[in-house]
């Protein structure tokens, strides 16, 4: 065993009580996992693209109209397999992801989003992923008019040699101009992804553009290391051009300059890896406590449970087809497990209240993690007022180090696996 897959059963036994995390298939029944919910999320998974770039683990093909309409009708039909199930309970947070969720803006996605709201008491906005190619005046009008209020431009970054790296379709200009129509079209909150520790980065290009973001009038900045992922082409792009993979210790000096960068302009840290400007409501993920995933892949977090929908998308919709759901895997979770899932992203958001742990639980926060909290308090890493506990920006870090260890290994084998086989009959995260 090596040190890494040593700490991480370590960690796990210390954290939930378990060496291991196994996934198994086979008949679900969902409708008894919504019984103790008041609310939860949605997040609906789009797996088309323009394109497939070299670096991105996520789940996607390359779109096909023919495909996008049967699609359309899957989705519709997975929403009405769980009407009953959720019934009336309010959804309080809505995320489209993907793959390039605009590349069905002309081809299903409306229809999509009028089912949704047909089926389920909606009570928030709608946050969707885009691309800068995606976001012609028309486009953004056409976003603006299917009820989003929070959009994601996943630009990854703004200098021409670091974008031919990566494989994006674009030149930083046309970016640039991109982001500028989205601004200037009243969203609520407009998020750019940027991609850092490239390929001989240097950090005053990314101090470069970082300013040149804030000066664009973006909301937030949602800025992550480029991070390696087995079954993507970029270990092997890495390997034919001698690409350099950046250590922690280099990420944590570029890191300390987006910080730097952002705190400057008035952003506040919102999570591990996003900056929001201060007063503006945050362009958020699936980082609520308990959501329902919909679309090949969609994964679903409820209090007892963990599931996801085959990855393959002529898979997905066949099951539907059929009047099945389209679940290939699953994982019970344990009081334990649901108590450091809870944690884990109320950490990842940077600061939560112990309050809202013990309303959930029925547990004293303190009885349960004072323990791990008090050494990270006296080496800086946690500040606690009362109630009230943040991450101070070296703990953010030290959780994308623990991130590191643990979420892109299990991620790697979870969909590496799952990318692989269709309905495969277990996965083991070790």
């Amino acid at each position: 065993m090596s040190a890494q897959s040593w700490l991480r059963t370590t960690m796990s036994r210390l954290l939930f009580d378990e060496p291991q995390v196994r996934l198994r298939a086979g008949d679900l029944p969902v409708a008894p996992h919504f019984a103790d919910l008041e609310s939860l999320g949605l997040y609906l998974h789009i797996p088309f693209c323009a394109q497939i770039c070299p670096y991105c683990p996520y789940n996607k093909e390359l779109f096909r109209a023919r495909v996008a309409e049967r699609y359309t009708a899957a989705v519709k039909r997975e929403v009405d397999q769980y009407a009953a199930a959720v019934g009336d309970r309010p959804i309080t947070s809505f995320y489209i992801g993907g793959g390039t969720p605009t590349s069905m803006l002309h081809a299903g996605l409306g229809p999509i989003l009028e089912h949704v709201y047909r089926s389920f008491k909606m009570q928030c906005p709608i946050h969707l992923e885009s691309h800068p190619n995606d976001l012609s005046a028309e486009n953004l009008r056409a976003i603006r008019a299917l009820g989003v209020e929070h959009l994601s431009i996943g630009i990854e970054a703004l200098q021409d040699r670091h974008l031919r790296t990566l494989g994006r379709p674009y030149t930083a200009a046309m970016a640039r101009a991109a982001i500028e129509r989205a601004v200037g079209m009243g969203f609520t909150s407009v998020n750019t992804d940027l991609i850092f520790a490239l390929p001989g980065q240097s950090a005053d290009e990314l101090a470069e553009e970082c300013r040149k973001l804030i000066a664009l009038g973006v909301d937030q900045l949602a800025t992550y290391p480029l991070f390696t992922f087995p079954y993507t082409k970029w270990p092997e792009l890495s390997a034919k051009h001698g690409y350099h993979q950046a250590s922690l210790i280099e990420r944590r000096r570029l890191l300390r300059i987006i910080e730097e960068a952002c705190h400057a302009a008035g952003y506040e840290r919102t999570s591990v890896w996003a900056f929001t400007r201060a007063g503006v409501p945050k362009y958020c993920s699936v980082t609520v406590p308990v959501y329902l995933g919909l679309g090949a892949s969609g994964s679903s977090y409820l209090h007892d449970i963990f599931y996801l929908n085959t990855f393959n998308v002529a898979e997905y919709i066949r099951a539907l087809e059929a009047g099945r759901l389209p679940i290939a895997l699953s994982l019970p979770l344990t009081r334990r497990m649901q108590m450091a899932g809870w944690l884990y992203w109320r950490m990842y958001e940077t600061r939560f209240s112990k309050a809202d742990f013990e309303q959930r639980f029925h547990e004293a926060f303190d009885a349960v993690y004072g323990a791990y909290l008090r050494p990270l308090c006296a080496l800086g890493l946690v500040q606690e007022e009362g109630q009230a506990v943040r991450l101070t920006d070296p703990g953010a870090y030290w959780l994308h180090v623990v991130q590191d260890l643990f979420s892109i290994d299990y991620v790697s084998t979870l969909w590496g696996t799952s990318k692989k086989q269709p309905w495969p009959r277990e996965v083991v995260l070790r």
